[in-house]
């Protein structure tokens, strides 16, 4: 149903929980809230579906291959070695088979809409395809099977480490030559959404990734439309940036680029306090992957430190080695647990709920990265909506306590249905397409490894 109405037996809305609330939807956006007339009643607890600011879809697929420990110590960066290796293989179908089971596991996970940082663009010897962003194309098509909503980030991506080095053989699938040729898959990608009513942004890679002169050059051809960027996710990062610099990266890149709210730095793991500080007043919204970054072993977020300047951040599944959005915030929180020593770290305030806090918080910084009008049921957004059976065993009777069952008891368990752009895709746990997808899922992967 994109157009219509549905009858929530509660809703958590911006003020609060409510009962009994009727929510009209038309072209998959919400037009107004109570009234009377005809509704499809929905039993359970309905929250603003999460958005998830940072993902590679293809990386569900590979998903295992890398928790087996190598000669020596293993590390971000053997990690992706092991990356480079799996996407080789990929076809254009291959890509579109993992996005969307992905995409069909974020949903049935509590996420309903993606902003996908998407690097993978060319041919496995590096060459373009007719369509240069066939590969974004197939992206678009995923997410309109499954109905997640979408903001694409095609990457740029043009040297192999900082001070312009060369690109390697395991990046020729990223690689732009130069940002005439980014461009013109900026633009071919633009036709791919624009069919399909998505968002398109765009994302430097890295500082890695580009130079200083090629980052200025994007900035200039980008005047609108969400920017997202990797920065300081690892700590050897950290050390080139300062040998090729003098500076950290985030340092770095708010002296040198127009950070404000159109920004996500994704990660930001490595910050000093005044980088913590400056970050967070640009605006910018902090793009935290806890599952990936714990997989990883990255490090943790100045989490408090950044909560407390007014610092808004997001999560993401980056990796998508396992997707929940209720395990990336409880990671979150129990990470900022462990390096503090103490418990109910991002509420806040005395008395107040940490699960509301951190889902709150997601949602506002989730929907400014995706630059859509998500993060509430309210009129005007995003029909997204995530409900939760509320007769599942860690729901008592009191609501104002349901979002910390869900987050740090229940989990994606308690997920009964889910409504994207006003349709409704999962149904008592299951989307709707998944065993189809699933079976693609599974071809690809037997071909593939």
């Amino acid at each position: 149903m994109a157009d219509g109405a549905y009858r929530f037996e509660y809703a958590f809305l911006p003020g609060g929980w409510q009962t009994d609330v009727r929510v009209t939807i038309a072209d998959g956006k919400v037009t107004a809230l109570g009234g009377d007339g005809p509704s499809t009643p929905v039993k359970g607890a309905a929250l603003p579906g999460l958005p998830n600011l940072h993902s590679h879809t293809f990386q569900r697929g590979m998903a295992g291959l890398a928790e087996r420990r190598g000669p020596a110590s293993d590390s971000f960066w053997t990690w992706r070695e092991v990356m480079y290796r799996f996407l080789g293989a990929l076809t254009p179908d291959d890509v579109e088979a993992i996005a969307a089971m992905a995409m069909v596991e974020m949903l049935e996970g509590g996420f309903t809409s993606l902003a996908e940082f998407h690097y993978l663009h060319h041919a496995a010897d590096g060459t373009a395809y007719n369509d240069p962003a066939e590969l974004s194309g197939r992206i678009v098509a995923a997410a309109h099977e499954t109905g997640i909503g979408l903001t694409l980030l095609p990457v740029f991506y043009a040297q192999g480490g900082f001070g312009g080095q060369q690109t390697q053989p395991g990046q020729r699938r990223f690689f732009s030559r130069d940002a005439d040729a980014f461009a013109r898959l900026q633009e071919a990608a633009r036709r791919h959404t624009a069919a399909h009513g998505m968002m398109l942004g765009g994302a430097p890679h890295s500082l890695r990734a580009v130079t200083p002169d090629q980052l200025a050059t994007f900035l200039a051809a980008s005047p609108d439309g969400p920017i997202h960027i990797h920065v300081a996710e690892q700590m050897r990062e950290v050390d080139d940036c300062l040998a090729w610099s003098g500076q950290r990266p985030v340092r770095w890149l708010l002296d040198h680029a127009p950070v404000d709210s159109r920004w996500c730095l994704i990660h930001a793991t490595h910050m000093d306090a005044g980088e913590v500080s400056d970050m967070a007043k640009t605006g910018g919204v902090a793009g935290l992957c806890p599952i990936t970054e714990a997989n990883l072993g990255d490090g943790i977020f100045a989490g408090v430190e950044f909560r407390d300047h007014g610092g808004l951040y997001g999560v993401g599944s980056d990796s998508n080695v396992e997707i929940d959005a209720a395990g990336e915030l409880r990671l979150f929180e129990y990470g900022q647990r462990l390096l503090h020593r103490g418990r109910n770290l991002m509420s806040g305030t005395e008395g107040s709920s940490t699960g509301e806090a951190l889902y709150r918080a997601a949602l506002t910084g989730g929907a400014q990265a995706l630059g859509q009008p998500l993060g509430a049921i309210a009129q005007g957004q995003r029909a997204d909506f995530v409900v939760l059976d509320t007769d599942h065993p860690a729901f008592g009777p009191k609501p104002e306590y349901w979002l910390d069952s869900y987050i740090f008891n229940a989990g994606r368990n308690a997920i009964k249905t889910v409504i994207a752009g006003g349709i409704i895709q999962v149904d008592h746990g299951r989307h709707k397409s998944r065993d189809r997808v699933a079976a693609r899922f599974r071809q690809t992967l037997n071909r593939v490894l």
